[in-house]
Parts: C-alpha cells; sequence; structure tokens
C-alpha cells in the first residue's frame, strides 16, 4: 500500500494527496461544466418593437361620429412601414395621381413638392388580377359589398350575397370604398377599407386593395372623382433626367 501511495503521488509530480485529490475534484468538475455551458450559444433577446408615436395613436384611435362607430385599431404589433405616413415620391407620378404598389404592400397618394403620402395596403387575388391606369368614377361611404363571380365560384358560401350585403362594420368594404374605372367601364377593382386591420401588408385569398378603414377615410377625404390611379407591381424607379 505504502508503496502505491508514494507510485501516485509521484505520477501527480509528488504534491497529491489523496486529501488535496478529493479536495480538487469539485473544481474541476466545476470546471468541466461551466466550459459545457459556455459552448452553447446564448440566444439573443428579440428586439423591442419601437414604440408607436402619439401621432400614429391618434390617427387609429376610434372613431365614434361615423354610421357604424368604428373601434380603435391597436397599431402597437404592426410593422410601422404600413402606417399612414409623408415620404419622398419614389413614383414620379404628377401630384393627386394614385400608384399601388402591390408588391411593397403600398399605395400613395402623390403630393406637391417631391413628397407622397404612403398608405399600407393588403392585396388579394382580386386585387393582382388587373394593373395599368383607371379613373375613379365613384364614391361611396360604407358601400354595399357584391363578390365577383370568381369568389363566388371559390366559395360558394356567398351566393347569398349576390345582390349585396348590407354595409356595416363586418362588410368587406369597411366604410368607404374607391371605384376604378378604365376606358369608361367598371374594372371590378376597388380601394376600400376592411374589417381584418391584421391583414395590412399581407396577400389574402380574395378582395381588391383593402386599408384600415381610418385610412381610407382619410384617402377618400384627399381624392376627388377623376383622380387617375395607377396600378402596378413593384418596379425600381428610373432615374430622373
Amino acid at each position: 500500500m505504502h508503496n502505491k501511495q508514494s507510485t501516485s503521488a509521484r505520477h501527480f509530480g509528488g504534491r497529491f494527496t489523496r486529501r488535496s485529490f478529493f479536495i480538487a475534484m469539485p473544481a474541476f468538475l466545476a470546471a468541466c461544466q461551466s466550459g459545457g455551458m459556455a459552448s452553447r450559444a446564448t440566444p439573443e433577446p428579440a428586439p423591442a418593437a419601437p414604440p408607436v408615436s402619439p401621432a400614429h395613436q391618434a390617427m387609429y384611435a376610434a372613431m365614434p361620429d361615423e354610421e357604424f362607430p368604428i373601434p380603435a385599431i391597436d397599431v402597437s404589433g404592426i410593422d410601422q412601414k404600413f402606417l399612414r405616413q409623408e415620404v419622398a415620391d419614389p413614383t414620379g407620378e404628377a401630384p393627386g395621381t394614385l400608384v399601388v404598389d402591390t408588391g411593397e404592400r403600398f399605395l400613395f397618394l402623390v403630393q406637391e413638392n417631391g413628397r407622397a403620402m404612403r398608405y399600407g395596403i393588403g392585396v388579394g387575388r382580386e386585387g393582382l388580377a388587373w394593373e395599368g391606369r383607371a379613373d375613379i368614377n365613384m364614391k361611396r361611404e360604407w358601400p354595399r359589398w357584391t363578390p365577383t363571380e370568381n369568389m363566388m365560384a371559390r366559395d360558394p358560401a356567398l351566393e347569398q350575397y349576390r345582390n349585396g350585403m348590407e354595409p356595416g362594420l363586418t362588410n368587406p368594404l369597411g366604410a368607404r370604398a374607391l371605384y376604378l374605372f378604365a376606358d369608361g367601364r367598371d374594372t371590378l377593382y376597388r380601394l376600400h377599407g376592411t374589417n381584418e386591420p391584421w391583414s395590412i401588408g399581407m396577400a389574402m385569398s380574395s378582395g381588391c386593395i383593402r386599408l384600415f378603414n381610418q385610412d381610407i377615410i382619410d384617402l377618400y377625404g384627399r381624392v376627388p372623382l377623376g383622380s387617375q390611379v395607377l396600378v402596378r407591381e413593384h418596379r425600381e424607379p428610373q432615374p430622373q433626367v
């Protein structure tokens, strides 16, 4: 036994005793454990969403004086790029023109001095089926909604609304609608409000171009009959010459 102990001591440099070995073990094991934990990547906390400005909170507040009182929209969970804001005009179109960019999910109302009012939009299959230039030949407050033949073919339950759905908060056209005509004919293309505010910025299965009810009311008040509209997929702006 004495020789074995001496051999062990010599193996550890002649300074390790049985007692010091067991005292050192917890530190040794702790070091291994610490090293193992350190090798795991610590997940980064998700960045906090920027606070919603008081101006945007006011824009999307409740509208109790409407024919059908509109509730406030909680915009804290919505990407702020889709909230109404004035921006540098990226379209190059004449002031007063509406430009619908279906790819980027924006609608621009071109203003003077190189500026534009930008609104977030939601698009659908019907809204992607047409592009080009048109005029706003009709405007309606709290419009009736009539599904297209394509919509009813996809969803037979909509047949009950063949002759129209009464206006109200559950109506898919929302609080206002702008009707687009090309060469004097109805394109069946609408810019309208929505009863699904969470759909702004998204592509849904049906419908035309939807805006927050608060935004379509704002746009409705800025756009006279006869205003020109350009509907296009997203394209990079052309250099000015």
